[in-house]
């Protein structure tokens, strides 16, 4: 096992789902801090080619890249992200788009509630910051709004704001438990894992 990087005591790694984000990736790379001891990137058989993109592009010695021969979905290629980071010994994995979306300055507090042993998951909140709304298109702020409202309507789960957003850190004890073959292999994953 490569030498890996211990915040206080807990390892973080973090997973990078990669499906036609190869002119995006390689900034996200960039702008993980060094919280993290290392960064697996999963190639979900992507056409453009974004696996080989990164190994040829990027020098960052936490990198994994990882790829799968057929196109798992999101879902499939996070859960994919998930055993690898587990089989390098992670505590904790975080989970980031790598198409630009999710900015990975915001590791350090979605990682915070775990690290002080209050949470076990942790999910981002794109409504947190009324400002940053602003950035989003006004279809896609409404289409969030109610895939989140529905979400929460039939799990019963109102405390949680965001359930469908998926900038998430998640312990290695929650994570072991999971029946990572089970979840759903699309987006509709962001909303199942906190509900498992």
């Amino acid at each position: 096992m490569e030498q890996t990087r211990v915040t206080g005591t807990q390892t973080i790694a973090v997973v990078l789902p990669c499906y036609k984000s190869k002119q995006h990736v390689l900034d996200v790379i960039a702008r993980i801090g060094p919280e993290a001891a290392f960064i697996v990137a999963v190639d979900d058989a992507c056409p453009m080619g974004t696996g080989a993109h990164i190994e040829q592009n990027c020098r960052d010695p936490r990198l994994v890249v990882v790829r799968n021969q057929t196109n798992l979905g999101v879902g499939g290629a996070v859960m994919h992200g998930y055993q690898v980071a587990l089989a390098k010994g992670a505590d904790i994995v975080v989970k980031i788009d790598s198409d630009g979306q999710m900015d990975p300055a915001f590791l350090p507090t979605i990682v915070r509630p775990i690290l002080e042993g209050i949470a076990d998951y942790t999910k981002g909140n794109r409504f947190f910051n009324i400002e940053d709304l602003h950035a989003m298109p006004a279809v896609r702020v409404l289409g969030n709004a109610g895939l989140s409202f529905f979400t929460k309507l039939s799990s019963g789960y109102w405390n949680i704001f965001d359930p469908t957003n998926g900038y998430t850190a998640v312990h290695r004890v929650a994570l072991e438990l999971l029946p990572l073959g089970k979840i759903d292999r699309r987006f509709f994953f962001e909303s199942t894992c906190c509900f498992v």
